[in-house]
């Protein structure tokens, strides 16, 4: 029987990386600090006290990580660029050998024969904008246009699959609501504003990319998204988990598609976004691709005394919980593809961002035996099957992630990776789930190439 019989001949298998995660060299040819660098050197932000300095040092590695994207077979590799290296302050001088190092990168993918899915921000905002005010001010969306119209003009001519804002959610919400993220405010009014520049950084982003590239290129957004669920049949707990759906859900795929902010959110808030003329249109811009990040689902409670949207997630009694306490639960995915097919109309989609975390320490022979990662990779590509049986048009699957990371204000201790970093040699070891995923992966092209009987 076929391995994954519904994904398409033309099944894009990939994994995912992001630059401060991975790359180190912090301070290196020219980049400045990022609001993450800043963050890092916050008592207690970060677990152990952990920084992304060198991280899996990537940025001296490149040719050794694009190695074993080449033996795991990978068709396509998704990265960040991270702004504070290709301009150092956010807006004016570019910096040359940011850009360079970036060349250098999607130069050698494309030698080993593995096609470059660019984010232009993922998180690391440079300080010096965040010093003017960050996102929640208007000018901080022109310069990430400006910003991407100088990376599309360099690296367009190669890359032609563009992505602009990575799980804008996390930006916002946690980053200015909860505080548990750079750059680690408290504060809804300044969450709202936020959100909209981010989205409305998309919207211009995208248009910066489309007209400096000089090759066609393909353009869209990744979203974090979660199915939610009461927690009970009680009224107030079905009407918190329909907020929590607009705050995680809704808030965002309605503006990029088309329905402005949901009302009933605004209400919620009690803020308006700062939106101006053209702010929705631009935002609303076609895409020619949606991405995907899943990573739970939510079960939510009511909760007057907690913040907007006044609700609380609660365990699932009896759930299989990965090492960041998160439910395995590979039937969300399902849903959620076909929710963004079905409600939204999306043309296609990219699962950009779905993995797992395990306490994973090798074997006496090196060998790292993370037999919950593969059963979970398994169960989720077989969600991507059903939910493209079903009518789902996704056209690709990144795992996330190539390479054990920072992983955030969890430092070191927690392991996405296909590949295990040993953090103080820098040696890589391909884990069985990496293994597993090269197998099927040559399972699929021998599947969809054999002749028909």
């Amino acid at each position: 029987m076929r391995e994954f019989a519904a994904l398409p001949p033309a099944f894009v298998w990939g994994a995912a990386t992001s630059a401060y995660q991975i790359e180190g060299a912090v301070a290196a040819d020219g980049r400045k600090p990022s609001i993450w660098d800043t963050f890092c050197r916050v008592p207690g932000a970060i677990d152990n006290g952990d920084t992304g300095d060198v991280a899996a040092d990537h940025y001296h590695r490149v040719p050794e990580d694009v190695a074993l994207m080449k033996r795991l077979g990978l068709d396509a590799y998704r990265f960040s660029i991270a702004w504070p290296r290709v301009i150092p302050d956010g807006r004016g001088q570019v910096n040359a050998a940011g850009l360079d190092f970036y060349d250098r990168l999607v130069d050698q993918l494309l030698a080993a024969g593995v096609t470059p899915f660019a984010t232009l921000y993922h998180w690391d905002l440079p300080q010096a904008l965040q010093d003017l005010g960050g996102w929640p001010a208007r000018d901080t969306a022109y310069a990430f246009a400006d910003y991407a119209a100088v990376v599309a003009a360099r690296l367009g001519d190669r890359v032609t699959d563009w992505m602009t804002m990575n799980e804008p959610l996390c930006s916002a919400w946690i980053g200015h609501l909860d505080g548990t993220m750079a750059p680690g405010e408290k504060s809804l009014a300044r969450a709202i504003p936020a959100s909209h520049h981010l989205l409305l950084a998309h919207g211009l982003g995208m248009a910066a990319v489309r007209a400096s590239a000089p090759r066609p290129a393909e353009v869209g957004i990744v979203l974090n998204l979660s199915p939610i669920e009461p927690a009970s049949d009680r009224p107030e707990d079905v009407a918190a988990a329909h907020r929590a759906d607009g705050h995680t859900n809704r808030w965002w795929l309605d503006p990029v598609y088309g329905r402005g902010y949901p009302a009933d959110m605004i209400a919620t808030y009690g803020i308006e976004p700062p939106v101006q003329a053209g702010d929705l249109e631009a935002i609303a811009a076609p895409t020619e691709f949606f991405g995907l990040n899943y990573y739970f689902r939510q079960l939510i409670a009511d909760d007057p005394a907690a913040p907007a949207p006044h609700g609380r997630q609660v365990p699932v009694e009896g759930a299989l919980e990965t090492a960041m306490g998160w439910e395995v639960h590979a039937d969300g995915l399902e849903q959620l593809l076909l929710r963004v097919t079905n409600e939204y109309g999306v043309p296609k989609i990219y699962v950009t961002e779905n993995g797992s975390a395990w306490a994973d320490t090798p074997g006496p022979d090196g060998t790292v035996e993370d037999k919950q990662r593969t059963a979970y990779l398994e169960d989720h590509l077989a969600a991507c099957a059903s939910a493209v049986a079903q009518g789902a048009p996704l056209a690709g699957y990144f795992a996330w992630s190539l390479l054990d990371n920072f992983e955030w204000a969890y430092g070191y201790d927690k392991r996405f990776g296909l590949v295990h970093v040993d953090y103080d040699t820098q040696v890589r070891t391909i884990k069985n789930s990496g293994h597993r995923y090269a197998e099927i992966i040559r399972n699929h092209r021998a599947e969809v190439t054999a002749p028909v009987a």
